[in-house]
């Protein structure tokens, strides 16, 4: 199964025992799978069979169906008329009560769920109708998954260039980290000789607390992991399937990495500031692929 965005459409229309057919969905984004009905109440007893369906193609999304079906033979026109009596009185009554003076719309009736049917709410659905409803469902999942197919296939290709990007990220910064020692030691020398005034300084001493410093502001075990997690995200886009769930936590653990990097760098001067500038562009990228990962099934 190829990666899958969770936003697409899908339309089917079929012709069978004199009816049309016109089978939709439409899914956005949802944490697990939300499916939405609107049909007929004639076709309440295919619902679980339409669901079984559409739960073997789709597995996460906001998912809204629609099915309605019209007679096209010249002797069933297909208005529930029991329907548009009701829509009528309610109507006018809603007018009287709130002294309205509207006339009702018949365009809005008629796209009332069931005004237009095949052949009002008690209508029996007949086999050969119900195999091709079925058929048509599963043709519309098909149309849906392409879409979402296609739609997967371009954030993908975007999300493995941020991961490119923060790859790139790391490398600077790895780079910047090797001057990181002479740097602390140099400042911590100045600093010393700043309290001390003529005093001698222990080069010892000195060493020790240099390489202090440097261990507790040190970056290189969070630039391996994000470098990893990087990779990781990589293989995970690779795999394709269902992958939304798996990328959140990674995403997560690199985040983290980046705000440990942030934390560390603060007393490196110059060097310090290019590191944090470095560390909010990889943040800034993690982020953008936590966007952008959100819409994958």
């Amino acid at each position: 199964m190829s990666l899958r965005s969770m936003t697409g459409f899908a339309r089917v229309r079929k012709i069978a025992e004199e009816t049309e057919i016109v089978f939709s969905l439409k899914s956005v984004n949802h944490r697990g799978l939300d499916l939405h009905f609107h049909l007929p109440s004639s076709l309440d007893a295919l619902e679980n069979d339409i669901r079984g369906i559409i739960k073997a193609g789709v597995a996460r999304g906001h998912v809204q169906i629609n099915l309605s079906l019209a007679r096209i033979s010249g002797d069933a026109a297909g208005l529930n008329r029991p329907l548009l009596a009701l829509f009528m009185n309610a109507f006018r009554e809603a007018a009287t009560l709130y002294q309205l003076r509207q006339e009702p719309d018949l365009n809005a009736a008629l796209r009332i769920p069931g005004m237009l049917g095949i052949g009002g709410e008690d209508a029996e659905i007949g086999e050969e109708l119900s195999k091709a409803i079925l058929a048509a469902v599963a043709e519309a999942v098909a149309v849906l998954n392409a879409f979402r197919e296609r739609e997967g296939g371009v954030t993908a290709q975007e999300m493995r260039q941020r991961c490119r990007n923060i790859c790139d990220l790391v490398t600077r910064m790895d780079e910047i980290r090797a001057g990181a020692v002479p740097a602390f030691l140099k400042r911590l020398r100045e600093k010393l000789a700043d309290l001390l005034h003529t005093a001698s300084v222990d080069p010892q001493r000195l060493a020790q607390e240099a390489a202090i410093l440097a261990d507790r502001s040190d970056i290189a075990e969070e630039l391996v992991r994000l470098r990893t997690h990087a990779g990781q995200l990589d293989v995970i886009l690779a795999g394709n399937g269902e992958v939304g769930k798996r990328l959140d936590f990674l995403l997560q653990e690199m985040n983290r990495e980046a705000n440990t990097v942030l934390s560390k760098t603060g007393g490196l001067g110059d060097l310090g500031l290019t590191i944090t500038e470095l560390a909010l562009a990889a943040k800034s990228e993690v982020d953008k692929i936590r966007e952008q990962s959100l819409n994958l099934e």
